[in-house]
């Protein structure tokens, strides 16, 4: 994290901001969707306490990741019951928050070390575009059974949040971007982001809130903060 910054110029920086990347699970979203996943599989005990262990950074993210997949084994028809029976459940603000950004002008991607297929209907609900999501992708064989997820997408690294920025960066020359979310992982892709926003509103995580320049528990500060401009 760049510790040049104020809180102020951390506020500056996301009302001129020309895209803003938020993480999913406990940000946009009110819970974790793999401990979500891992309850419906009946795998929930085990599951949270590697989740646990991965945003406290005591192991890295793709071994957490892995280990939690091997013990669910999402097929193709559990997923879709899943997804069925467990619409989104979108954080208080959020909605009001994305479609300002939108009317501003202002670039918004989804960035999740969780699953494209559970985070495509987020998108669609808050009309972003799914071509701005970046997100892990699940595996199957011919059957349906779990065959692993893809190891080359970014999201599936520890620092995998902070590739995606860079990309964004170079391939869309934006010279303001704001990562907002709620764990290390989000923490950690500043910099390259030229500003974080720790959020507090669902989670709060401790090492995430003391480095946080700025540190919210609701998306109504953050509207605030914009409807200044």
């Amino acid at each position: 994290m760049s510790n040049n910054l104020t809180e102020s110029r951390v506020r500056a920086i996301f009302r001129g901001s020309d895209a803003v990347c938020f993480d999913i699970d406990s940000t946009v979203c009110r819970d974790e969707a793999i401990d979500e996943i891992a309850k419906f599989a009946g795998k929930e005990k085990e599951v949270t306490e590697m989740t646990r262990r991965a945003m406290r950074g005591t192991c890295s993210f793709r071994d957490a990741l892995a280990q939690r997949l091997d013990l669910i084994q999402p097929n193709t028809q559990m997923l879709k019951e899943y997804l069925k029976t467990h619409p989104p459940r979108l954080t208080p603000g959020i909605r009001e928050l994305v479609k300002l950004l939108i009317e501003r002008d202002i670039d918004v991607y989804l960035v999740s070390g969780g699953f494209y297929s559970v985070i495509e209907p987020v998108a669609r609900e808050l009309k972003i575009p799914v071509k701005n999501i970046f997100a892990n992708r699940i595996k199957f064989f011919f059957d349906g059974s779990y065959a692993g997820f893809d190891e080359t997408e970014p999201t599936s690294q520890q620092d995998g949040k902070a590739q995606v920025v860079s990309y964004l960066k170079h391939l869309q020359g934006y010279q303001r971007v704001v990562m907002i979310g709620d764990g290390v992982t989000d923490l950690e892709a500043c910099p390259p982001a030229d500003a974080f926003i720790g959020f507090g509103g669902n989670q709060i995580r401790e090492k995430v809130k003391k480095e946080s320049k700025w540190f919210v528990t609701s998306f109504y500060d953050l509207i605030e903060e914009l409807n200044r401009n």
